[in-house]
C-alpha cells in the first residue's frame, strides 16, 4: 500500500512538472508524439511479435531467422522513437534535419524485409504471417519518412516499393493471392504512415501558428497602447515646452539688458510649467483609469475569441467612477491571468452588490498551483494597492482541484470610506 502511494505520488509529481506547466500547444504536441511512439510498438507487436511466436516453424533455420527478425523489429521501433522528435522539428521548421539522419532506419527496414524474404524462402512460417511481417517492417520507417519527403515523392516511392516487394515475394511464393496481399499491405502501411504522421504534424503546425499569432497580437496591442500614450503626452507637453523654451530665451535676453520685463516672462514660464504638470497628471490619470463596463465587455470578447466559455453577470452603470476604475483593473488582470496560465475552458465573472459593498468574483477552471496563487505576485500586489486606496480587499487562490477564484470587495460609496 505504501509502495502504491509512492508510485501514485511520483505520477502526480510528474504531471505537475511536465504537464500542467505546459501550454496548450505543448500539451497537444506531447500527446501526438507519445501517440506516434505507442503506434509504432503496437503495430510491431501485433503484426510481428505475436504472429511470429505462433506461426514460426520449430526448426533451427527458421528459429534463428525469426529471432533476428524480432530483434530487428525492436530496433526499428527504438530508432523510430529516437528520430520522431527531430523529424517533427524539421517538419515544423524549427531545426534542420541532420544529413543522412534516416539512414539507420532505412538500413533496418531493408534488413527486416530481407529477413522476412529469407523466412518465406525457408517456408519457416505461415504465408499469411510472413505478409504481416513485411507490413510491420514498413510502418516504423514510414512514420519518419512521411514527414521528410514531399507527399508525391512518398507515394511514388511507396508504389515502386510495393511493386518490388510483390516481385521479390512472387519468386518465393507464386500464389497470386499472396502476391496481391503483399501489395495491399505495402500500400496500407504507406498510406497509414502518411496519414498518421502528416495529419498530426499539420494540426500541430496550425496550432503553433495560431499560438504565435496570438502572441503577436498581444504585443501589437501593447505597442499600440504605448504609441497612443506617447502621442497624448506629445500633444499635451510638446506645445507647452516649445513656449517655455521661447519665453526662457526671451527672459535671458531681457535680463542681460537689465529690463524688468524678464521677471514677467519667468512668471509666465512658471505658470506654463505648472499648467503642463496638471495636464500631464490628467493624461496619466485618464490612462490609468479603467471603465468597468468596458472591461467586462472586453474580457468576454477576448476570452470567447480564445475559445474559452465566458459568462458575465451584473451591471456597473450605477457604481461610482472610483469603484468602477478599481474593479476594472481587477477584471483586466484576472483576464490576463486566465489567458496566460493554465488550461481554461470556462470562466465566470459575477458582479453583485451586498450590504453596501460591491463584490466582483472571477472564477475559472484549468488553473495550476503556480498560476497566480502567489500573494507576492506583482499583478495581485498591484491590485491590492489599488483596492486598498478605495477601502477594498482582494482574495485569490485555488478553491478546489483546478478551480481558481479571485474575489474583490469595494464599498459602494468611496466618499463615505474616505471620510
Amino acid at each position: 500500500m505504501t509502495d502504491g502511494g509512492a508510485v501514485l505520488g511520483r505520477i502526480r509529481g510528474w504531471q505537475r512538472r511536465h504537464w500542467r506547466e505546459r501550454s496548450k500547444a505543448e500539451r497537444v504536441e506531447l500527446q501526438s508524439v507519445i501517440t506516434w511512439y505507442v503506434t509504432t510498438w503496437i503495430f510491431s507487436v501485433s503484426w510481428l511479435g505475436l504472429p511470429l511466436v505462433g506461426a514460426l516453424a520449430r526448426r533451427p533455420g527458421p528459429l534463428v531467422v525469426g529471432t533476428l527478425l524480432l530483434l530487428v523489429g525492436a530496433l526499428q521501433c527504438v530508432e523510430a522513437n529516437r528520430r520522431t522528435r527531430s523529424v517533427l522539428d524539421h517538419y515544423l521548421g524549427r531545426t534542420p534535419l541532420p544529413p543522412r539522419a534516416l539512414r539507420p532506419a532505412a538500413v533496418l527496414l531493408a534488413l527486416a524485409l530481407a529477413l522476412t524474404l529469407v523466412l518465406a524462402s525457408l517456408d519457416g512460417a505461415d504465408p499469411v504471417a510472413v505478409r504481416l511481417f513485411a507490413g510491420a517492417a514498413l510502418l516504423p520507417f514510414g512514420l519518419l519518412y512521411g514527414l521528410v519527403a514531399p507527399v508525391r515523392v512518398f507515394l511514388r516511392r511507396s508504389a515502386a516499393l510495393a511493386v518490388a516487394l510483390m516481385a521479390a515475394f512472387g519468386c518465393v511464393d507464386r500464389e497470386p493471392a499472396g502476391i496481391v496481399m503483399i501489395g495491399v499491405l505495402t500500400v496500407f502501411g504507406a498510406l497509414f504512415s502518411l496519414l498518421a504522421c502528416r495529419c498530426g504534424a499539420w494540426t500541430l503546425s496550425v496550432l503553433w501558428e495560431a499560438e504565435r499569432a496570438r502572441e503577436v497580437e498581444a504585443r501589437l496591442a501593447v505597442a499600440e497602447e504605448r504609441l497612443r500614450f506617447g502621442r497624448d503626452l506629445h500633444d499635451v507637453v510638446g506645445r507647452n515646452l516649445a513656449v517655455i523654451a521661447l519665453k526662457s530665451e526671451l527672459a535671458v535676453q531681457l535680463a542681460r539688458r537689465g529690463r524688468p520685463e524678464a521677471v514677467e516672462q519667468m512668471v509666465e514660464v512658471q505658470r506654463i510649467a505648472q499648467e503642463s504638470q496638471r495636464e500631464v497628471r490628467e493624461v496619466v490619470r485618464g490612462y490609468r483609469k479603467a471603465d468597468l463596463g468596458i472591461e467586462l465587455a472586453g474580457a468576454q470578447g477576448v476570452l470567447s475569441a480564445a475559445g474559452i466559455e465566458c459568462e458575465v453577470r451584473g451591471a456597473a452603470a450605477e457604481l461610482a467612477p472610483e469603484v468602477q476604475s478599481a474593479l476594472g483593473w481587477v477584471v483586466r488582470e484576472a483576464t490576463t491571468n486566465v489567458l496566460r496560465h493554465g488550461d481554461t475552458t470556462r470562466c465566470a465573472v459575477v458582479l453583485t452588490v451586498e450590504e453596501g459593498r460591491v463584490v466582483l468574483t472571477v472564477e475559472n477552471d484549468g488553473a495550476s498551483a503556480p498560476a497566480g496563487a502567489g500573494a507576492g505576485g506583482s499583478g495581485l500586489a498591484g491590485l491590492r494597492e489599488r483596492l486598498s486606496a478605495v477601502g477594498g480587499t482582494l482574495e485569490a487562490g485555488l478553491v478546489g482541484g483546478d478551480l481558481f477564484r479571485v474575489v474583490a470587495e469595494v464599498p459602494v460609496s468611496v466618499r463615505e470610506v474616505s471620510a
